[in-house]
């Protein structure tokens, strides 16, 4: 049995932030970044589930379709998360790269600024109708929700060590989730008065703030890297596709890619579902948007709640293991609910659980591993999992979901009862693997962690 680690008594929030002076930039960051695409979400939403297939693609592509039998619209979740996909593959060397060649101080300001830009030219695809902008759009989002946030996580791995990531990492997921309450928020009083188009300026506005966090950071994830005799500041170095090799020998990261592919299957599953509740039912652009907002603020509102009150006293009395059972377990009664019974209110009910589970719990747990492994995985193997390995299993079961609706929403939760179960077993190894590590004895007094910012 394992011996239990020595912590002093819980800080509250007040007494974390006087604590940790990082802890002020990152739950700022993750405000931002997180508001910054959750007042967009609802437009992507929105998009993938309009039943006028002509207001998502462009007209070559529905013409291309059309002379060759395929009603296209018949497609457009599929088509939209395969596309998103095979970005996915193209862009993950490029990312490769760009992490092996060039220090921290360069690649993470210029992921944002990338970003900036094609917010910039989204803003004039909108104002002047460019065809084919829903769909470009709805690729974008998820490319830049995956990569944005998986770059934030990595960079606080750099600023915080374990037993730190176990104490703030709640917090910071909060911090988070606020940013995913007001996002939505935003969208429903500003649309209206000032186009969809002008959303992205206020996305821009908000990377911007991000910007800024990052640059406060720097000093503290140097100090906390100097402890791990690391070299932040210099180029990781490395082929671009070591993240693949590290996955394939690590059997922690080869469980966090299982829990990962089988944990957006079942996401995947319901947002199918719900995408076809919402064109039955919500056929306008609007009406659609105000339904996914309702969805997001539901989901925020769970989420925020038991990151307050659980998260971080889990995380700090058991490890990760109940976080990430405890998602699993619920998804598994949830789906064995909807296999009984697929009504509208329950799969919404579902979904919001399972939402809000992921980022209150298994997305905790999941960052707080990545502090106990190599720079490199850090960097490499996680964009590998978080992107490459998360559109895989959005885009396979995206076409599962596809073959199994012929048949009935009854059969497609039972199937989602097996993918649960996949997920279920992913979690298990991971646990098994976290428990094989080194412990990490954690500093009376971390310097990086005192008042005012280091030199």
């Amino acid at each position: 049995m394992r011996p239990p680690v020595m912590t002093p008594p819980r800080p509250r929030l007040r007494a974390a932030l006087a604590e940790s002076p990082p802890l002020w930039w990152a739950l700022l960051y993750f405000f931002c970044l997180l508001c910054g695409y959750y007042v967009l979400r609802p437009v992507r939403d929105a998009m993938g589930a309009s039943s006028d297939a002509s207001a998502v693609f462009p007209s070559f592509l529905l013409d291309w379709a059309a002379a060759r039998g395929i009603a296209l619209g018949d497609f457009t979740l599929q088509a939209l998360f395969s596309a998103t996909f095979v970005v996915m593959l193209l862009l993950q060397p490029l990312y490769g790269a760009l992490v092996s060649r060039f220090p921290r101080r360069v690649f993470l300001p210029v992921v944002y600024l990338i970003f900036i830009v094609c917010l910039l030219g989204f803003r004039w695809a909108f104002d002047t109708d460019l065809q084919g902008r829903g769909a470009l759009f709805f690729v974008w989002i998820a490319v830049f929700n995956l990569f944005a946030v998986t770059v934030f996580w990595s960079f606080m791995a750099d600023v915080f060590d374990n037993e730190h990531a176990k104490r703030y990492y709640g917090y910071i997921g909060a911090g988070g989730t606020i940013g995913a309450f007001v996002g939505p928020f935003i969208t429903t009083m500003l649309v209206g008065r000032i186009g969809v188009a002008n959303l992205t300026l206020v996305s821009v506005g908000f990377l911007c703030v991000c910007l800024l966090c990052i640059l406060n950071l720097r000093s503290w994830a140097r100090r906390n890297e100097a402890t791990r005799a690391e070299q932040g500041e210099q180029a990781i170095g490395g082929s671009i596709w070591a993240g693949l090799k590290l996955i394939a020998a690590d059997p922690l990261l080869r469980g966090l890619a299982l829990l990962m592919f089988f944990g957006v299957g079942v996401g995947t599953l319901l947002y199918n579902e719900q995408a076809a509740i919402v064109r039955r039912l919500y056929p306008t652009a609007e009406a659609a948007t105000r339904y996914y907002s309702i969805i997001d603020w539901a989901v925020a509102s769970l989420t925020i709640l038991v990151q307050l009150l659980l998260t971080r006293w889990l995380l700090r009395r058991y490890g990760v293991a109940p976080l990430l059972l405890l998602p699993a377990v619920a998804i598994l009664i949830g789906f064995a609910l909807l296999s009984a019974s697929p009504l509208p209110l329950l799969i919404a009910t579902v979904q919001v659980m399972t939402r809000a589970s992921e980022f209150s719990l298994a997305k905790p747990a999941r960052e707080t591993l990545y502090t106990r492994v190599s720079r490199e995985s850090r960097y490499k193997a996680k964009a590998v999992i978080d992107t490459a390995v998360y559109r895989g299993g959005d885009v396979t079961f995206v076409w599962v979901h596809k073959a199994l609706a012929v048949l009935g929403s009854q059969l497609v939760f039972v199937a989602g009862i097996g993918i649960a179960l996949g997920m279920t077993f992913g979690a298990w190894r991971v646990i098994r693997a976290e428990r094989r590590l080194p412990e990490q004895p954690a500093p009376a007094r971390p310097p990086e962690h005192t008042h005012g910012k280091p030199s």
